[in-house]
């Protein structure tokens, strides 16, 4: 037996016990007559100690050869510590030991396990293993599994079934970038690993399973950030015979769930509001509602005087900051660089101070009167010791930069506080979206979207103003899930591949299995999947996904750990039927 309680469970009701303990020395006190070593495992830390009066003196010198991260099983008896620490549950006791083995000796690591590391994130990941064993890791590991049993029990209880779907699939034209795996029983062939398990889901619903769920690997092969990787966790759900208020009634169920069981914060309002308004009011498709700082468009108060900076622009929009009409003119000038950065693009900004006397100061004086700029404070809610910030140009361009500023100044005044939770649906997004790379129309969410009842006529006419059946769960600023009320029907799904710009034969090619499943009683469908990654990051108040991921991959979708992707040798390549053009 190699321990017979673990380094976080012991007490002073133990104290006389005879106890066996393994783990990880965390540090070792070495002052001669007496040496302490705080050992660690996944549960806590348990200080022991051995001195020259009541341990063999074999014992103690074993016990000041220790270094950092050895591996070792102690044997002793519970005796009340005299210096107690109250910051630790086993802080009333520690464990003066009898017998010392070393189990595995360990060189020094690379940087400190202790919660404030002094490695830097590459060094960390090269060595995840050790990094896993810090404390804010492995607490974050542990708190994504209480979210995926959380999630299990949820919806297994609400009859859901969780179904394993292929890993190995076809390659399909929309989205983004497949992983694709060479096929050495099928030369010149290829398999794809899934973005989504989208087809087998909407497959499942054709065979009666009603209710599906599956907490499942996909794969992007696309450009990586704070919040992707190349392969990430979705919580994928898919059912029959259901509307889109089903869906929403669903899953604000189990988002209000998680956030109980796992936050003890009680969330009774999940408010829609449409794509169209999301963009209008905050300049994205996923605004994080904890705070204002609403969009105030100011076409009409602004392009009436000869300021042709504005009058020019296609949008003169801004926002009110609060309480930022006390910023100098060197922080306002530092925020014009801001929005002028590449990342943001704005090509300048126009400020206005709300005084506390009511009067108002702007950058734009020479062209408005305090009237002028009273509308633009109305325009935009702005109150006393508010600054208007304000940018124009081409509408979609403007509504993106703004939006970023006001993301900015929401961190710089702490408004975006990890402990609160505002969810929100962005509902009626576009069904289309035109790409002048290609010159065609291409599928906002998917090609198996329905659009919105009554709306299907408008794709001839007006395709772009068609709204899709779709919707996004957003919490705190960001898409946490996704999806739709799915085309149930061949002739509606051929006409939408139509729309798409795929011929008969290219649709029959790519996606004539699930046509002609529709052909033999597909009943109303849909679903929503949740990325998994993101909304554990979320909820243990952080946004950056990599802390939640055992073994995650670098900003260059490298994994250095193991030093992956990596180059394989002529045979596997001439058994995959590949050459490399070098």
């Amino acid at each position: 037996m190699y321990r017979s309680h673990s380094c976080g469970e012991l007490n002073s009701d133990h104290i006389g016990n005879q106890v066996t303990l393994s783990g990880w020395v965390q540090k070792v006190r070495d002052k001669g007559f007496v040496v302490w070593v705080d050992l660690r495992d996944r549960y806590g830390i348990t200080q022991l100690v051995f001195d020259e009066e009541r341990t063999s003196l074999e014992i103690l010198n074993r016990a000041q050869e220790l270094g950092r991260e050895f591996v070792i099983q102690a044997k002793g008896k519970v005796i009340e510590r005299e210096s107690k620490n109250k910051n630790i549950p086993t802080g009333d006791i520690e464990v003066l030991v009898e017998e010392l083995t070393v189990l595995n000796a360990a060189k020094t690591p690379p940087f400190t396990i202790e919660d404030d590391t002094d490695g830097g994130e590459d060094l960390r990941m090269k060595y995840r293993y050790l990094d896993i064993r810090r404390t804010p890791v492995r607490e974050n590991l542990i708190f994504r599994h209480k979210v995926t049993i959380a999630v299990r029990n949820y919806l297994s209880d609400l009859g859901f079934i969780e179904t394993e779907t292929p890993y190995l699939i076809k390659s399909t034209p929309e989205g983004a970038r497949d992983f694709v795996v060479p096929s050495r029983m099928n030369e010149g062939q290829f398999y794809a690993l899934p973005q989504s398990p989208q087809t087998f889901k909407q497959l499942l619903m054709v065979g009666g399973m009603d209710k599906y769920f599956q907490i499942v690997k996909c794969f992007r092969d696309e450009d990586l950030r704070a919040d992707r990787q190349p392969e990430f966790t979705q919580i994928d759900c898919e059912m029959a015979f259901i509307d889109q208020e089903d869906i929403l009634n669903t899953f604000e169920g189990l988002t209000t769930h998680l956030l109980k069981e796992l936050k003890g914060v009680e969330v009774t309002e999940f408010p829609r509001m449409t794509y169209d308004d999301a963009m209008k009011r905050y300049g994205n498709d996923k605004p994080d509602i904890r705070f204002g700082m609403e969009f105030g468009e100011l076409n009409e108060v602004a392009q009436h005087k000869d300021f042709g900076v504005f009058n020019s622009a296609e949008l003169v929009v801004g926002i009110a900051v609060p309480g930022a009409a006390s910023y100098t003119r060197k922080e306002i000038d530092a925020l014009v660089n801001w929005v002028k950065r590449p990342q943001v693009g704005a090509l300048g900004m126009v400020y206005v101070k709300c005084n506390e006397d009511g009067s108002y100061k702007s950058s734009v004086d020479k062209f408005y009167d305090q009237e002028d700029l009273a509308k633009w404070a109305e325009v935009t809610g702005a109150k006393p010791g508010d600054l208007i910030c304000v940018l124009s140009g081409d509408t979609h361009k403007v509504r993106t930069q703004l939006s970023a500023l006001r993301m900015e100044m929401a961190e710089r005044l702490e408004l975006r506080k990890s402990d609160e939770f505002a969810p929100l649906w962005v509902i009626d997004f576009p069904l289309l979206e035109w790409d002048e790379d290609t010159k065609r129309y291409h599928a906002m969410h998917h090609p198996f979207t329905s659009p919105k009842p009554g709306q299907l006529e408008l794709l001839e006419t007006n395709p772009g103003e068609v709204k899709a059946n779709a919707y996004d769960l957003v919490l705190n600023g960001n898409e946490i899930g996704g999806g739709s009320i799915r085309i149930h029907d061949s002739k509606t799904q051929a006409l939408m591949f139509d729309y798409l710009g795929f011929t008969p034969e290219e649709a029959k090619a790519q996606f004539g299995f699930l046509m002609d499943a529709f052909q033999y009683g597909a009943p109303p469908h849909g679903g929503l999947a949740f990325g998994l990654d993101r909304l554990v990051a979320i909820l243990g108040g952080q946004e950056t996904i990599r802390d939640f991921i055992a073994f995650p991959k670098n900003n260059a979708g490298r994994d250095v750990m193991i030093d992956a992707p990596a180059k394989i040798d002529e045979e596997q390549l001439k058994e995959l039927h590949l050459k490399l053009n070098l």
